[in-house]
């Protein structure tokens, strides 16, 4: 059989490109491969330029950084250093106030002897006699002593308590500044370390939202007025320190000068009035003295008296014995005759000078009374102005020879 059937050529041509197509597509992709090279070259360029940009203002960014965390430590260091210098000012000044009180509590103590010398003093002149029980100049001189060591008491009492108090103060102010000098300290410890960092830092790590500003965070402003009101009010405590430390000086002076001043005030009241009630005391044994003469002679002058008038009772005897005898005349002569009238008379006058005699010895006797309790008053008065000597010079004087020295009230040992 022979093949008269042609083969058909539609499915050959059909879904193919052309050859100038062909062409076309292949500069196409030369065209994109060459802008995608150039594109690249491009970027690489400016990647290069951008690293060296960048790598530049790191380095500039992190040594600006560097120089201004070293300045932060810089002035953390200076308010550190002044904090801790009026750090060192508050501990010797609260130090120098902490003695001022202690002396002022010795001299409260030592104000307690001058306390009991004066109230013994007065106690032991209460136990005076008689007329002898006065108020006179040492007892207004010890009143006005035990006024004065009560006071100076309260005086020392406040002046501590103020002390206290100012102390407290001074410790709460060096409180504050030990506070922040340990901040400032912590703070410096930390920016120098953080300054000390480098790229090449093996404790470098990432901390993802660590760069952000903390809502309680200072401005520089505020965080150096805070250190500065620190120290301006530590000073300000100081000066009051201070101040009060020349305060107590100026007291224990005045109150040690004052209790001295008036303790030599008794002892001169004391010394004088024991002078005084001495000489009273020898007037009044020299009256004695003289009284007990009298006294002697008194009795002698009674006796001689009771004497007299036993030796007018013969006399009378005689002239009355006569008269009796004369009355048993008889008859006419029982006369009222001459040596009647005599006998009579005698016997009045006898009978009158016994009554003169007996009015002697009456009042002798009434004379020797009044000297025996002349005698006995005086020697009483003697009695009690020797107990008043005993009691000033023996018990006061020597109880006040215990009083302290000028050095101990003022808060010396």
């Amino acid at each position: 059989m022979g093949s008269n059937v042609g083969v058909s050529t539609v499915g050959y041509r059909s879904g193919k490109f052309t050859v100038p197509e062909w062409h076309e597509s292949n500069y196409a992709k030369y065209y994109q491969a060459f802008q995608d090279r150039e594109n690249a070259e491009r970027v690489r360029n400016s990647s290069k330029q951008a690293e060296a940009g960048t790598k530049a203002q790191e380095t500039t960014t992190q040594t600006e950084v560097t120089r201004r965390l070293k300045e932060r430590v810089h002035d953390t260091n200076f308010w550190k250093f002044e904090l801790n210098r009026e750090i060192e000012d508050m501990i010797a000044e609260a130090d120098r106030l902490v003695s001022e009180k202690r002396r002022l509590e010795s001299a409260l103590r030592a104000t307690e002897v001058p306390m009991h010398i004066v109230t013994e003093c007065l106690g032991v002149r209460e136990r005076r006699q008689g007329g002898d029980k006065v108020a006179d100049d040492p007892e207004d001189a010890m009143l006005k002593e035990l006024e004065i060591i009560n006071n100076v008491r309260d005086l020392l009492t406040r002046t501590i308590k103020q002390a206290e108090q100012q102390i407290k103060k001074d410790r709460d102010a060096k409180a504050d500044l030990e506070m922040d000098w340990s901040d400032k300290l912590e703070a410096a410890q930390i920016d120098a370390r953080a300054a000390s960092l480098h790229n090449e830092s093996t404790e470098i790590m990432f901390y993802p939202g660590s760069a952000k500003f903390e809502d309680m965070q200072s401005s520089p402003e505020s965080w150096a007025q805070f250190s500065h009101d620190n120290i301006v009010r530590a000073e300000t405590e100081r000066m009051a320190s201070i101040q009060l430390r020349d305060l107590i000086g100026n007291i224990l002076s005045d109150v040690a000068k004052d209790m001295v001043e008036q303790s030599d005030v008794v002892n001169m009241a004391l010394a004088k009035r024991i002078e005084e009630t001495a000489d009273a005391k020898a007037k009044m044994e020299n009256s004695l003295q003289n009284t007990l003469r009298e006294i002697a002679s008194q009795e002698k002058n009674i006796e001689s008296l009771k004497h007299a008038i036993k030796e007018k009772e013969k006399p009378i005897k005689v002239a009355q014995t006569r008269l009796h005898m004369r009355t048993q005349r008889p008859g006419v002569d029982l006369c009222r005759d001459p040596a009647q009238y005599k006998l009579v008379d005698e016997v009045r006058e006898l009978c009158d000078q016994v009554d003169a005699l007996q009015k002697q010895l009456d009042e002798s006797e009434e004379s020797l009374r009044q000297l025996k309790d002349t005698r006995m008053t005086l020697e009483k008065e003697i009695a009690k102005k020797a107990n008043t000597v005993f009691l000033d010079q023996k018990r006061c004087m020597q109880i006040r020879t215990r009083y302290p020295t000028a050095q101990k009230l003022i808060g010396y040992n």
